[in-house]
């Protein structure tokens, strides 16, 4: 079920202008500081903590089940390394409230799309195209962006322009940024809609305004700083943006439509980093950045899905090697993109090269960041080329992160060993036990006991990653097929203990999101 199908069953009418994403961004409300507060556009009193969550998580039930919707570990723990430092700026500089930072979700994600995007949704999620990570030259320009976009939550933009929708519900309200979502998933379809006076009202009410884009830029800029980035990221993005404006605002650059840029902001920002034109192009191609190169590769590999663009990323790599004139961040990039695709249509020699190539290359700036995104290559390549053997040695070594967890459990259980699959099955819990939302996670956890043959737990297990997807009735409906399973092996041989704890967890939890199913049928 796509996104754009779900707009016309909903039937809201939107003005469509390409993808006005970064319209939703309630992730942090806390409260103004008086030398940023803007009077003249209200505070965003009137709509509550509780009402932005539902209004997000009414977006995010049909997001998780957009095909576009992608899961890659090592692509989004890299976004998340960059978005929690503006986070943490944030909370220091006092723009986020201890509140928001508590009941909102603040869970990251990525979307299979071309275009050059990112979106926050009401109650803290994040979501950022592949196309924007591709087109970003470094990490500090796609830091700007969501610094940017973080300081459109915390001087409470979004619930200052839903206080002018005061008339909509807030499944209305959600109704339209799914709407405008779609748009620009499918902007040749929603072109065909019908554009009236009343939606036209409704899509300019949902851009920001200038005031506004102002003091996102102004704050936005602050959080970087404070987070450690450098600021030129800032105007060499504003310069990328403007450029695409003049000559190539075709649909790709949906951040140009619900934010225009003016000569004036672009003077602003550039006022604030003195100098900052004449470094960007040295830093990108300084070894600091090779992570974030490999990182673009990655993204631009993962959003192209046919034959040919796998073999054009191989013979790029090829002439990489051969090219004496190449340098070698560009090396970098080619011959990580090359790895990539290779293993994509199953050519194991060739990647082998490949991944030889790149890692006699990266030695020339060995840094701990670069070391562990080489390795995680190297892992992914003998887990594809069935030697789980040698990738769980690689990833042993590694520090464990998210990425690392998931893999060395993806390793784990393709050796179908009952050691394997209980090592799998208590590293994912204890990763659980501190990261209880964690979708994946949950998913993974299932499969571990499914292959173990622990059935009631695989189900719950099961149960929980519909329900952290909003989608209540097949976890519902999974935990009443784990009540009946319980009560079946119960009148076979007894339940163990362990078994009797998860049948008593299990009935709890179907108590709890019959409740959640209930109040979702309310707001609708």
């Amino acid at each position: 079920m796509t996104l754009y199908p779900l707009f016309q069953k909903l039937k809201i009418c939107v003005c469509l202008l390409g993808l006005s994403i970064f319209l939703v961004h309630p992730q942090t409300s806390g409260p103004l500081r008086k030398d940023t507060r803007l009077p003249s556009l209200g505070d965003g009193s009137e709509m509550a903590l509780g009402e932005e969550r539902h209004i997000g998580e009414s977006v995010m039930r049909e997001i998780f089940k957009d095909p576009d919707y992608i899961e890659d570990y090592i692509l989004l723990d890299y976004l998340l390394s960059l978005w929690q430092p503006l986070i943490e700026a944030s909370k220091l500089r006092g723009d986020l409230s201890p509140e928001m930072e508590q009941r909102f979700a603040w869970q990251g994600f990525l979307v299979k799309d071309p275009s050059i995007n990112a979106f926050a949704l009401p109650g803290g999620y994040m979501g950022v195209h592949l196309g924007l990570i591709s087109a970003v030259s470094n990490r500090d320009e796609l830091a700007s962006v969501l610094a940017h976009e973080l300081s459109h939550m915390t001087q409470r933009h979004i619930p200052r322009l839903f206080a002018q929708q005061a008339q909509q519900t807030p499944l209305m309200l959600g109704a339209m940024i799914l709407g405008i979502i779609a748009a620009g998933k499918n902007p040749n379809a929603a072109s065909a809609l019908m554009v009236g006076g009343q939606a036209a009202a409704t899509q300019s009410q949902l851009n920001f305004s200038r005031d506004m884009e102002r003091e996102a830029d102004r704050v936005g800029f602050g959080v970087m700083l404070q987070a450690g980035y450098d600021g030129s990221g800032f105007v060499s993005m504003f310069q990328k943006l403007q450029q695409a404006s003049r000559l190539n605002d075709n649909g790709s650059y949906p951040y140009l439509r619900s934010h225009p840029l003016t000569t004036e902001r672009i003077a602003d920002m550039a006022s604030r980093q003195i100098g900052s034109f004449e470094g960007v192009q040295a830093q990108n191609s300084l070894p600091s950045n090779w992570v974030h190169l490999m990182m673009s590769s990655r993204a631009k590999v993962l959003t192209k899905t046919n034959s040919d663009s796998y073999q054009l990323n191989i013979d790029l790599a090829h002439k990489a090697l051969t090219n004496p004139k190449e340098t070698v961040s560009n090396q970098i990039a080619l011959l990580y993109a090359g790895v990539l695709s290779s293993l994509k249509i199953s050519n194991f020699n060739q990647a082998r090269r490949f991944l030889s190539s790149l890692d006699a290359l990266s030695a020339q700036g060995k840094t701990p960041e670069l070391s562990l995104q080489i390795s995680l290559l190297k892992a992914q390549f003998f887990f594809l080329d069935n030697q789980p053997i040698i990738a769980l040695e690689i990833l042993d070594a590694l520090p464990k992160s998210r990425s690392v967890t998931f893999m060395l459990c993806e390793n784990q259980l393709k050796l179908s060993s009952k050691e394997a699959q209980q090592t799998c099955t208590m590293s994912l819990r204890d990763w659980l036990s501190k990261h209880p939302r964690d979708i994946h996670a949950w998913e993974l956890l299932s499969n571990a006991q499914y292959q173990s043959q622990d059935l009631l737990s695989s189900i719950r297990s099961m149960a929980e990653a519909y329900a952290l997807k909003l989608d209540y009735a097949p976890a519902i409906d999974r935990l009443y097929a784990a009540q009946t399973l319980s009560k079946e092996i119960a009148k076979k041989t007894g339940l163990s203990k362990s078994q009797e704890m998860e049948s008593s967890i299990i009935d709890s939890r179907l108590r709890t999101l019959l409740a959640l199913r209930r109040e979702q049928s309310l707001q609708r």
